[in-house]
């Protein structure tokens, strides 16, 4: 991928130091071993990801850990008992087994009886997902002091979220198809073909955000003929934009006035803003939303960090759509479940890396301390809360996790 003419660089942290050639060294600790990695089935309803796919596996059981998984795990993204089985894997019919592990490893967040499974001290590793967030879900993991990072707040050294972007080309895709497909008579929608046919115009497309979703859905989007409308308040952000397009586009700074006069004529509206720390901000407002054509499609693709339309909520892929002011609402927050394998695969190519060095030569303590972007991710570390904004969203202590590193080396 490119970004600015160059290839995008992400840390060495995700891509480098696991698969080089290693010096050889006479052994000095004989009892060290290797960590117990659990990989949980997903029961979140509509949730078909798996964290982590047989080849990694592989990889992990190469470094001497070993690996849980539940029976059927795999099952939703088209991976047998018997691939993971051969990859080296034990499976586990108990769920008990498998949270007993040292590393939780999920897509979903854990439900509030899987948090009572876990041993003291655990870590896991899971999405985070802020609009479904309690209180009492933060409570059980301070109490049970486990070292809980949110994969979508990961952060490279070049400032990037190497699992949010993965998961944005993929959802970028995923949500112009989507909303392709709500257009249609079958969905109720206005009966629009997206890309028009001759003689005939195309559909308006809006698109909130340059980013990596934005990038992937104007490619998607003007792939299939659709006229395309792209704001940012991030004037690079558009310019790379059109220099990776490779053509002038359509683009404009999020001024209300301006983005409320293209909302009136718009199809399709694919909300892609995403938020460093906390929730997205609101850019279209009910109002806005009421003044908007009947059977037009607005994709959210924000809702998994509050959603960026104020008439958003969060719907799941059982029951993904409702109406609101005659506008079709799609606000499905794991919107790459829909191709799972696809995305089972991108993601655990991504933990992996992080895995082997979270459970190889150095503690947790030494990964976090090292490394900034993961401490970016850390929102609970043996007890306490250390993510500032949520401190704040439910009136609970926080305490930096820099200071809780330095005392504790």
């Amino acid at each position: 991928m490119s970004q600015g003419g160059k290839s995008a660089i992400f840390s060495d942290f995700f891509t480098k130091g696991q698969y080089e050639t290693q010096t050889e060294m006479l052994a000095v600790d004989g009892d060290k071993k290797g960590v117990t990695i659990g990989i949980p089935k997903e029961i979140m309803s509509s949730e078909h990801r798996v964290s982590l796919v047989p080849h990694s596996i592989r990889t992990l059981i190469g470094y001497g850990h070993r690996v849980i998984v539940e029976s059927e795990a795999g099952e939703e993204s088209n991976f047998s008992d018997i691939d993971y089985s051969e990859a080296g894997a034990d499976i586990a019919s108990s769920r008990e087994q498998v949270f007993k592990s040292n590393i939780v490893l999920k897509v979903a967040p854990p439900t509030l009886e899987e948090i009572d499974m876990m041993d003291q001290d655990a870590i896991l590793i899971s999405s985070m997902q802020i609009p479904s967030l309690t209180k009492d879900f933060l409570e059980r993991l301070k109490k049970k002091r486990v070292t809980a990072l949110a994969m979508e707040y990961l952060q490279s050294d070049d400032g990037s979220f190497p699992v949010v972007r993965i998961m944005s080309e993929i959802a970028g895709m995923v949500s112009m198809l989507t909303a392709s497909e709500y257009l249609t008579n079958t969905s109720k929608g206005r009966g629009v073909l997206l890309g028009g046919v001759s003689g005939v115009p195309p559909a308006k497309v809006v698109i909130l955000g340059a980013g990596v979703v934005g990038e992937f859905a104007v490619k998607t989007a003007l792939g299939l003929g659709a006229s395309v409308r792209i704001f940012d308040n991030d004037i690079s952000k558009l310019m790379r934009i059109q220099s990776v397009v490779g053509r002038q586009l359509h683009t404009s700074a999020i001024n209300p006035v301006y983005l409320g006069y293209q909302l009136m004529s718009a199809d399709v509206v694919i909300g892609a803003i995403h938020s460093k720390t906390g929730r997205t901000p609101i850019l279209i407002t009910e109002q806005m939303v009421s003044r908007m054509k009947e059977g037009s499609v607005i994709i959210d693709v924000s809702i998994d960090q509050g959603g960026c339309v104020e008439t958003s909520e969060m719907t799941t892929h059982d029951n993904p759509s409702f109406v609101k002011h005659g506008v079709i609402h799609y606000c499905v927050p794991n919107i790459a479940s829909k191709v799972s394998r696809t995305a089972s695969v991108a993601v655990s190519n991504i933990l992996t890396p992080l895995l082997l060095k979270t459970g190889g030569s150095i503690s947790v303590e030494h990964l976090l301390y090292a490394s900034k972007g993961i401490r970016n991710g850390c929102y609970t570390y043996k007890g306490c809360l250390t993510n500032e904004y949520l401190s704040k969203r439910f009136d609970m202590k926080y305490t930096s996790l820099d200071l809780l590193l330095t005392s504790a080396m």
